[in-house]
């Protein structure tokens, strides 16, 4: 995790910045080497289950425009040398190397995490003045880009029409900085930002995106729905004949507000709910259960423990938290729940603060009788076994 972010400390930072105003921090990784180059990128824009899309500054007369792949070999390489942007959605879902960035942002909470996206750009690349909804790292990678920087927008910043990106008219510039590779930007959600490519350059993208209180309310009530008492049918407290049949009852509103109370004073199905909601995958397909010849009982599990050059690790796109309660915790992963008693708090907090597990320590800190959850979670595709090798041929399988 990193200590410091530049000559900022990071208390200094989530106290002034956060969520507040941009950052400039040069060599915040000395002698970055990028995991990925733009071949690697180009090929993983190939694949299906890979979210990619091109940024044209214009396309046959009109501003910027968008492409979304997957793509074919051959447009890629009909592709002009200059002024358009390839990005690649969800790095971390597929290289490892990538998904251990996260890791240097474990000062922030997991739940807030979206994903790191790679944008490759030739000279002039660039996908336009726009601002985002979200807090977002910009690690220069590979090549060097100019980031002009804006003020805040609205919904009633000025758009420019004809493009289906949320393009800035007339964005007003209050900063302009070029990054190196391993200098990084960081930027609060809704600030004008407009980034081109300097000479051919690769961009890593940390994402942190919170949901929005439609989001929310939608996904509780689903969730509510759920739940064995909404089945309960709304009565009503007529004793005696009514005046005028077409007034609504006090006693209706107020019993259905009763029920709404004893929804959100249920602390452990609250906070279940958020748990599974927060860290359920980015998209179906990301996290999947291993097939009948992967199953990992609780005895292999055990023995795997005493194996040295085997690694445990979150799947890439898996989502560990937990919350604690009075006398117990719930460890979310995956939208998936499990109540546990609160002596497990050791080895739960060990488990999430890292998708590189400390296997040893693990092992110290977990009983025998918690070894189920731990290949449960094995066999429903959240943890993995790694190797030392692993990281240096992903590319052969991309």
């Amino acid at each position: 995790m990193l200590q410091s972010l530049g000559s900022v400390s990071i208390e200094e930072f989530l106290s002034n910045y956060w969520q507040k105003k941009p950052l400039l921090i040069k060599n915040l990784f000395p002698d970055f080497e990028c995991p990925l180059d733009h071949n690697d990128l180009a090929g993983l824009s190939l694949e299906e289950e890979v979210e990619s899309r091109i940024v044209f500054e214009n396309l046959n007369g009109k501003p910027w425009q968008l492409k979304h792949g997957p793509f074919e070999a051959e447009f890629l390489e009909s592709l002009p040398d200059e002024d358009w942007t390839l990005l690649v959605q969800g790095l971390d879902h597929w290289v490892p190397e990538v998904a251990d960035l996260l890791d240097q942002f474990r000062f922030l909470p997991n739940w807030r995490v979206d994903d790191i996206m790679a944008s490759f750009a030739p000279v002039g690349g660039s996908v336009g003045p726009h601002y985002d909804q979200y807090d977002v790292f910009l690690i220069q990678a590979e090549g060097r880009r100019r980031w002009q920087i804006g003020p805040v927008c609205t919904a009633s910043t000025e758009r420019l029409d004809g493009t289906p990106l949320r393009i800035i008219k007339n964005m007003e510039i209050t900063e302009d900085w070029v990054l190196e590779p391993g200098d990084a930007l960081y930027l609060p959600p809704g600030v004008a930002h407009f980034g081109v490519a300097l000479e051919h350059c690769i961009t890593l993208s940390v994402g942190f995106r919170s949901p929005t209180k439609a989001e929310l309310f939608s996904s509780f009530t689903d969730y509510c729905c759920d739940q064995p008492s909404a089945n309960q049918h709304l009565t009503d407290h007529t004793t005696k004949p009514l005046k005028n049949p077409g007034k609504i009852q006090d006693d209706a509103i107020n019993d259905f507000k009763t029920y709404l109370e004893e929804i959100i004073e249920d602390e452990q199905m609250l906070r279940t709910w958020f748990g599974e909601f927060v860290t359920s995958p980015k998209h179906d397909g990301i996290v999947e259960p291993v097939s009948e010849e992967e199953y990992i009982s609780e005895h292999e599990l055990e023995e795997l423990f005493l194996v040295p050059e085997v690694r445990f690790r979150w799947n890439e796109g898996s989502r560990f938290s937990f919350l604690p309660l009075k006398d117990s915790l719930i460890l979310a992963v995956d939208g998936h729940s499990y109540p546990l008693n609160s002596a497990n708090q050791p080895w739960i907090e060990l488990l999430c603060s890292s998708n590189q597990v400390d296997k040893e320590k693990l092992r110290e800190l977990i009983s025998d009788s918690e070894l189920k959850l731990l290949a449960t979670l094995f066999n429903q595709g959240s943890l993995r076994i790694s190797t030392d090798d692993e990281l240096d041929d992903w590319g052969d399988d991309a």
